[in-house]
């Protein structure tokens, strides 16, 4: 596949993320400080990844979100907490991952998990 036609794919994939609009500040940051990282996670990381058949968009969502809340990335946590609700996945289904999470990670990663996405659900109210 040409860059040009895994750069349009990832364009694509990264819209239905957003559904319209931005979930967070991270990318246009990005796009911002070196704009060829950005091209080429548009590229690599949505063009070939998030596109790849074997998974649906839904469930590398869910499992960007639960790899996030372990490591505690708390801005990218944000951002991908708004793509999950973009994507149909509800607050409950959310809460219900985090505490799910909490047995394998630990509870202080779930109380910081419970705190983003009470920002990011306030948010969106």
């Amino acid at each position: 596949m040409e860059d040009s036609e895994r750069l349009e794919k990832g364009r694509k994939v990264y819209q239905q993320l957003r559904a319209g609009g931005p979930a967070s500040a991270l990318p246009s940051i990005a796009e911002e400080m070196f704009p060829e990282f950005w091209r080429m996670t548009q590229e690599h990381l949505f063009g070939e990844v998030w596109s790849r058949p074997g998974l649906a968009l839904r469930d590398r969502s869910l499992i960007t979100v639960v790899s996030l809340t372990v490591l505690a990335r708390n801005e990218e946590l944000k951002g991908h907490l708004g793509y999950a609700l973009n994507l149909g996945i509800s607050e409950e289904e959310i809460l219900e991952m985090i505490m799910h999470v909490a047995h394998y990670a630990g509870w202080p990663v779930a109380m910081n998990a419970f705190r983003v996405a009470k920002e990011v659900f306030s948010a969106r109210k």
